[in-house]
């Protein structure tokens, strides 16, 4: 079968598709994105979290065929997708404008589903992969500054997972980090030095990484 969703703001196709095949290999296998690891293949450990319309998900759990239509952010594209996010001085797709956040305040909070749709990665490099010749995420730098990777098999998932964290919940407290968190295993740095970095970049308040919050 043939799948078309948008890859870190960029329309892709996948053509031959076999039913059973995941979202996680025809991000590594078709499209050349490797960032999201292949490890568990069971939704354990988190490292092939990518974002399916705003929601932190594991890729290696979704049928290919579920993305048909959908936005798909992986660690690729996150350094331009919070570059995007803070130009518009909101969420991202599906991730703030919640039943929520409407009943809160009245309105819906953050970026519309729509608006966020609208987003566009930047050109693409000469191989015609996306997000490769962005800067660093500010969550991506502050898990360098923190000391956070080590091995850095299990790093991708936890940035998305932590940049989510963030884009929701500006000042997150430890027991929000560690819930947000709770679904990616760390086998090298204990989890303190990636607590240290998400706190590092909620404490930096850099609107690229954490929008308006929730």
């Amino acid at each position: 079968m043939r799948v078309k969703f948008t890859v870190n703001g960029r329309e892709q196709q996948a053509d031959d598709v076999w039913e059973g095949e995941s979202l996680l290999y025809v991000l590594r296998e078709r499209m050349g994105l490797p960032g999201s690891k292949n490890a568990c293949e069971q939704g354990e450990c988190g490292s092939c979290t990518v974002r399916l319309d705003g929601v932190p998900v594991c890729s290696c759990l979704v049928a290919a065929g579920q993305a048909e239509g959908r936005e798909v952010v992986t660690v690729e594209g996150l350094a331009d997708f919070a570059e995007q996010r803070a130009q518009r001085g909101g969420c991202a797709t599906g991730a703030c404008g919640t039943a929520a956040g409407t009943a809160s305040s009245g309105t819906a909070s953050g970026t519309s589903l729509d608006a966020a749709r609208r987003w566009q990665a930047k050109p693409a490099g000469a191989d015609g992969r996306t997000g490769e010749q962005a800067g660093l995420a500010p969550i991506q730098q502050a898990f360098i500054d923190a000391g956070a990777v080590q091995c850095g098999f299990c790093t991708p998932g936890l940035l998305v997972a932590a940049d989510e964290l963030l884009e929701r919940n500006a000042q997150p407290s430890d027991a929000d980090i560690r819930e947000a968190l709770s679904g990616n295993l760390c086998r090298c740095t204990g989890y303190e030095k990636i607590l240290d970095a998400v706190r590092l970049a909620a404490a930096r308040g850099d609107a690229r990484t954490t929008g308006t919050g929730a």
